[in-house]
């Protein structure tokens, strides 16, 4: 079961608001703006700040 579009509608990132996007592996959601990437485990996206990947 993957992370579901309405669930994907309503997450933002939580260090500068903006859209998250699922990456294509389905590995983390990474946010549009800032691009970090928040990681997910099963099946539950971590949106912590402190967890995060900075994607170049």
């Amino acid at each position: 079961m993957a992370i579901s579009a309405d669930l994907l509608e309503i997450l933002i990132c939580p260090a500068c608001r903006a859209k998250v996007e699922l990456k294509a592996d389905g590995s983390g959601l990474r946010c549009v703006a800032c691009h970090r990437v928040y990681p997910v485990r099963d099946e539950i996206p971590v949106m912590l700040i402190d967890e995060a990947t900075i994607d170049g």
